[in-house]
């Protein structure tokens, strides 16, 4: 029971709502609840308001008043069946699950709402939920709940431990890692891995604090499931204002997709395997009944009431009930037979929006007897995608890229490069960095060692730009002959900069090793200019003509950024250190 100070500051309490939406269609999966009033109560922060409770042994007691006023508000929104309500637990909390576990029961009783609305989030902030003694209360707490996250994952004590013995279905990435991203290349990689790890264990991925459309997007590509922050929703005490569909984050994904996206849906939904699933909760007789009656089948997904998947059900894990004299008696008894939860492995899981590479990825890091991947739509099941499937998609993707790649190189050749200018241009929430490399010197070279060689320069600058660019976020390209382009989104001009001055000067020194001793010797080698006159030439080395677009930029046109490249180049050329830059503004466009 709380005592009377402690009651007072109950009564002081409120709940915000704020809504969690899938990054591909801007539809709501559920609502965090986010304490109010404590500074009204006289604490600092939330945290002050939590550690005192704790300090003073009340902290269950105050986190079962809280769960109350978020559940009552959760339940009164009349749309709220089809939605999930994630409240969160101080990782303290699991030290006394009796009391707040009967406290939660009685306020889920009260509201008429089943377990399975809930999904509860624990906090790493307290090193104590991965410890080995906070492995039954976990365990304790999913029997409290529909499912699990893990919150400000990233920012704690616990890390993958905790992701390793909570088992959860989400977990949400700390703010720390999308501050900032869209200029360090670090968080990037950070990022990355940990989508990639969490989707391979079959768990959905949250980012929080997403404030501008340039995280979102960078959240996107990265493969981020789900997204919550100021960008689509400040938390609110009034829920007249909460939705089931956020119309900026399906602009967002709708633009997103006329530019280009990731182009691979269509591909996937036809390898896809619509894959009848078990629904979860049915006796372990209708289990058996059901790989009686298939006997093709070697597993079956598994997904809950509301048809999102919680793993799939193998043949391979059932036979030793199958086989054995008493094992289906055994199993179908209430007491002690054991039940389909017990047999549900988490599988990988890939939104059908996702990159076929990235998919690829996420399978190749598995276990060697993977089965596949399940793919959602909007978090729902919609099939599953085998490793024979989603080698088919891939095939056919690389065979498509193939038809526009330089046979030279087999870098993306000019119609992709088109084609990515184009939707750069016509994005104006992002910024691009663009940048047009050619050789100088090159035709001397070409002359006086043969075509081979020349090749040979060719594919040695593609490789510098393939090792040494980054891959998130840079499109390299091949015009042809000797002219190569690159273009960086989201990236500072001073990076991008950085990063072609560096490819080019690798390029002018590993070069040399292709020309005779004499001649690297002295610096040149004597041959025919443009003039077809005997000179001495200088050796090869290259420039480059950088362009910025910000964003917020008028739309322009190819022609329009040919011309400036093109006047940029020549610029480059006579420059001492073979680069010219500009920005691009309304102005320059319309006057180019």
């Amino acid at each position: 029971m709380l005592g009377p100070r402690w009651l007072t500051v109950a009564q002081m309490l409120d709940v915000a709502l704020q809504p969690i939406v899938n990054i591909h269609t801007g539809r709501c999966l559920g609502y965090e609840a986010l304490v109010r009033g404590t500074e009204a109560a006289g604490f600092d922060s939330i945290k002050a308001f939590l550690d005192a409770c704790a300090s003073d042994g009340c902290l269950a007691e105050m986190e079962v008043v809280i769960a109350d006023l978020a559940v009552r508000k959760f339940a009164a929104l009349h749309h709220h069946r089809d939605l999930k309500l994630f409240l969160n637990v101080d990782g303290r909390t699991l030290s006394h699950l009796d009391t707040y576990g009967r406290g939660l029961r009685q306020v889920l009783r009260a509201a008429r709402l089943t377990e399975g609305a809930l999904i509860i989030e624990i906090s790493e902030h307290h090193a104590g939920t991965a410890e080995p003694e906070g492995h039954d209360a976990l365990a304790t707490l999913r029997g409290l709940c529909g499912k699990i996250a893990v919150d400000d994952f990233g920012a704690g004590y616990s890390g993958m431990p905790l992701l390793y013995f909570a088992q959860p279905e989400y977990i949400k990435i700390d703010r720390f890692f999308i501050d900032g991203i869209e200029s360090d290349s670090r968080k990037k990689l950070f990022l990355s891995h940990m989508v990639n790890v969490a989707h391979l264990l079959g768990i959905l991925v949250v980012a929080e604090g997403v404030e501008s459309e340039v995280e979102f997007y960078i959240c996107k590509d990265i493969g981020i499931d789900l997204v919550q922050g100021f960008l689509i929703q400040h938390p609110v005490t009034e829920t007249g204002a909460l939705a089931t569909l956020y119309p900026v984050v399906e602009a967002m994904a709708s633009r997103d997709r006329r530019k280009g996206g990731t182009g691979d849906q269509k591909l996937i939904a036809q390898w896809i395997e619509p894959i009848e699933p078990i629904v979860y909760g049915v006796e372990m007789t209708a289990v058996f009944d059901r790989f009686r009656q298939d006997k093709t089948s070697t597993f079956f997904p598994v997904v809950d009431e509301h048809h999102e998947p919680l793993g799939i059900i193998r043949e391979l894990d059932l036979k030793d009930y199958t086989y054995s004299l008493y094992g289906k008696e055994l199993m179908s008894n209430k007491a002690f037979g054991r039940k389909l939860k017990d047999f549900v492995w988490k599988c990988p899981v890939a939104d059908i929006n996702t990159k076929a590479e990235s998919i690829l990825d996420v399978y190749s890091a598995g276990s060697e007897d993977s089965e596949g991947i399940i793919i959602i739509d909007d978090n729902k099941y919609v099939g599953f995608l085998s490793a024979r499937s989603l080698l088919r998609v891939i095939s056919e993707k690389n065979l498509a890229l193939a038809r526009d790649q330089n046979p030279l190189t087999k870098l993306p050749g000019n119609n992709l490069i088109n084609e990515y200018l184009g939707k750069a241009l016509a994005e104006a929430e992002a910024s691009y960095v663009v940048a047009y490399i050619d050789f100088d010197n090159f035709k001397p070279f070409n002359d006086k060692y043969g075509f081979r060689q020349g090749d040979r320069a060719i594919t040695l600058f593609a490789d510098i730009m393939r090792s040494d660019l980054p891959k998130q976020d840079t499109f390299i390209g091949h015009v042809g002959g000797d002219d190569f382009f690159a273009a960086f989104r989201n990236t500072s001009f001073e990076t991008a900069e950085a990063m072609v001055r560096h490819a080019i000067d690798r390029f002018r020194h590993d070069v040399e090793s292709f020309y005779d001793e004499d001649a690297r010797r002295e610096g040149f080698i004597i041959a025919k200019n443009r003039e077809s006159e005997m000179r001495r030439m200088p050796l090869l080395s290259a420039s480059a003509a950088m362009v910025l677009i910000p964003a917020g930029h008028a739309p322009g046109s190819l022609d329009e950024i040919s011309s400036l490249i093109a006047e940029l180049k020549k610029e480059a050329k006579a420059a001492p250190d073979k680069l010219a830059a500009r920005e691009v503004r309304p102005a320059d466009v319309a006057d180019a």
